[in-house]
This record gives structure tokens, C-alpha cells and sequence, in this order.
């Protein structure tokens, strides 16, 4: 296994230690800033969740600056991602501060285009995520880290920027699914 995809490995190893800090009051008491009050053990773990979203750029930095790109990397990487924005999305949706509706829509939407990866892989083909994937998981990232925030400095202006960003995310997510599937569609004509 080549360092891109230990790194890969390595954010989903950062999923439950995410979860943990999110969910569990360790009696770490609270930290104010930017307008908004949040406990230690929220922004313990949104940090790691920022350092595990971190990862999903340098895995991929590293395997295409060393030519380490591997069929596993293509296919480990995505399934990292989806694992991770699920989590977090999951636990926003627990905290109150995701629609329900949103998060089954983006979370559909991975497990369908993960479907069509493995009917694509059963046909031999690897597919790497294209542009307009990689900005849907940057809107998500970006919409979960301000809403983990609690919209921090932007608060100080009430401006919801992790609502707004959420809605970008659903935008993107509905938009880049309907294009893979598009774009694969021979895939499923033929397993008809």
C-alpha cells in the first residue's frame, strides 16, 4: 500500500474519533469567539474533522505528484469521502442543525453513485471523481465545517453562511450525481 492511500486509510481511521468527540460531553467546558459559544469537545472535533477533509487533498496531491495513482486509490479515495461526509452530516442532523431531508438526499446520492462505481468496476472500469464532483465535496465540506462552527463570525453579521452553503452543496450534489450517471449511463443500458 503506497502513502497515498495510507492517507486515505488514515481519514477513515479519523471517523470514529470524530464521532466520539462529538457525541460525548468529557466535561470540557466552552470556548467562545467569533459570536458564538461552543464546547471543547465540538471543536476538538471539528478539527479533526478538518484535518481528515485535509487529507482527501494531500492523498490526492501525493499520488498524482509521485505517480502512486492506483485502481485502489480511485476507489478507496471517493469511499473515504462519502464515509466521512456521511458521518458528519449524520451528527449534524442528530445536533439539529441539518435538515433531515438534506442529508437523506446527499447521502442517497452517494450510496447511488457508489452503486454505479461498483457496476462500472464490475465492467473493468475505474472511474476518478471529475470536476464537478470534487466541488460538491468541497461545498459539503465547507457547508459541515461552518455548520459544526455554529457559523462563527458570521454570526456576528447573523448571516447563516452554513445553511447557505448547505443548499450550494445540495445543488452540487444533485447536479454531479445526475451528470455521472449521465455520463455512465451505457453502463446501466447494458446491465438492463
Amino acid at each position: 500500500m503506497n502513502l497515498p492511500n495510507k492517507i486515505t486509510v488514515s481519514r477513515v481511521l479519523l471517523i470514529p474519533v470524530f464521532i466520539i468527540f462529538m457525541i460525548i460531553d468529557f466535561g470540557m467546558g466552552e470556548l467562545s469567539f467569533g459570536g458564538v459559544t461552543l464546547s471543547v469537545e465540538r471543536l476538538i472535533g471539528t478539527f479533526i474533522f478538518i484535518i481528515a477533509s485535509m487529507t482527501d487533498w494531500l492523498d490526492g496531491y501525493l499520488a498524482r505528484k509521485h505517480h502512486l495513482v492506483t485502481n485502489m486509490g480511485k476507489f478507496l479515495d471517493p469511499l473515504a469521502d462519502k464515509l466521512l461526509v456521511s458521518a458528519a452530516f449524520i451528527i449534524l442532523v442528530e445536533m439539529q442543525l441539518a435538515a433531515s431531508w438534506i442529508v437523506i438526499i446527499i447521502i442517497s446520492r452517494e450510496f447511488a453513485v457508489t452503486g454505479l462505481r461498483l457496476l462500472l468496476a464490475g465492467e473493468g472500469e475505474v472511474v476518478a471523481a471529475n470536476s464537478l464532483g470534487k466541488i460538491k465535496t468541497v461545498a459539503q465540506l465547507l457547508a459541515i465545517i461552518l455548520l459544526l462552527f455554529d457559523n462563527a463570525f458570521f454570526a456576528l453579521a447573523n448571516i447563516p453562511a452554513g445553511e447557505i452553503m448547505l443548499y450550494i452543496a445540495l445543488i452540487f450534489t444533485i447536479w454531479s450525481g445526475a451528470d455521472y450517471f449521465y455520463k455512465n449511463r451505457h453502463v446501466l443500458l447494458d446491465s438492463m
